[in-house]
């Protein structure tokens, strides 16, 4: 699929959600089956599939040592070994996987390629996507638990510091949270990125714009919700804790925009077992990561092989051994 109607298709869906949450709700009213019925259907959705592509990763045979490397690995007693990116011990891969999961080193790490004339392969620095990188998981992150105020009464002291911090800048009313503003740059940057670098937009699928569709539009309107249209944050949190009660109730008077925002997140929710964004699990698995290596200190056997049958050379030579001879070959045994 070419990069127009990948890009085109996936906007269209995105905003094809959008639609249909909002005619469902305001023109159809159709309150329950959004505020209610798919929310829990995504979530039971959303745990089932993670767990079960989680299963299907942990159950494949992994018989070799196949770990990506960045540094020398451990030789001779002189040579000096990199620890953290050539692991040999448990201790030393772990270090590794948890400077990959926290601060992303093998994107750190990642370089960009250019052909100049001449022609002349140049390297340069790539830091700009592991900066957007670390922007958007984190302020996913922390937005996510932000939103935990919304499931709990009273709402816990670490979540009000995490808010007081957020917006410490202490800017316009409501306050801006710092996170909201790096998360949709991130997003705009990524999203962008994809489109205007040649080599990602060649092998761009609708699968990797639909996810920054949709996560950009779940920013949006909860911005939108938050710092520009008025929303009933009273009936918002009625609506969330009794979900969280499994004794759900619908209140009067939430406003249209909020059920978007809620079927987006269902929808990404729904989506997330079945699409890349599973890194976020995978990576834990990941044979390329979490393993040390000790290719050059134990030898590694596939423990599916089966037993072959060795044809040694002598046995090879006697057999052979009066063509080798007419022919001219040397032989070990006349």
């Amino acid at each position: 699929m070419g990069f127009g109607i990948s890009l085109w298709v996936s906007l269209f869906i995105s905003i094809a959600l959008i639609l249909l949450a909002y005619i469902g709700v305001d023109k159809v009213g159709l309150h329950s089956l959004f505020g209610i019925i798919i929310p829990y259907a995504a979530l039971a959705l959303f745990i089932v599939g993670l767990i079960y592509r989680v299963y299907l990763w942990a159950r494949s045979p992994v018989p070799f040592r196949i770990p990506t490397t960045a540094g020398q690995e451990k030789s001779l007693p002189w040579i000096k070994q990199n620890k953290i990116d050539n692991p040999s011990t448990a201790l030393g891969t772990f270090i590794r996987m948890v400077f990959e999961v926290l601060f992303f080193r093998s994107l750190f790490r990642n370089t960009r390629t250019e052909l100049r004339s001449g022609p002349v392969i140049s390297y340069a620095s790539a830091k700009w996507l592991w900066i957007a990188a670390l922007a958007f998981h984190y302020s996913f992150l922390i937005i996510l638990i932000r939103h935990l105020r919304l499931f709990t009464e009273p709402v816990p002291y670490v979540i009000e510091k995490l808010e007081f911090f957020d917006s410490f800048f202490q800017v316009g009313v409501p306050l801006l949270y710092i996170t909201d503003v790096a998360f949709l740059a991130a997003v705009t940057y990524l999203l962008l990125r994809r489109i205007y670098i040649p080599q990602l937009r060649y092998i761009s699928l609708p699968a990797d714009y639909f996810p920054l569709f949709l996560i950009g539009g779940i920013g949006i309107t909860g911005v939108l919700m938050r710092y520009f249209f008025k929303v009933d944050v009273v009936g918002i949190k009625e609506l969330t804790m009794s979900l969280a009660r499994f004794s759900p109730t619908i209140p009067e008077g939430i406003g249209v925009l909020f059920y978007i925002h809620l079927f987006l997140v269902s929808v990404l929710f729904a989506y997330f077992p079945f699409s890349k964004l599973t890194h976020m699990a995978g990576v834990f698995l990941s044979p390329t990561r979490n393993l040390a290596n000790t290719n050059r200190m134990k030898r590694h056997i596939n423990p599916w092989d089966y037993p072959v049958k060795v044809h040694t050379y002598e046995e090879y030579e006697d057999h052979y051994r009066e063509i080798m001879k007419g022919a001219g070959l040397p032989v070990e045994k006349e």
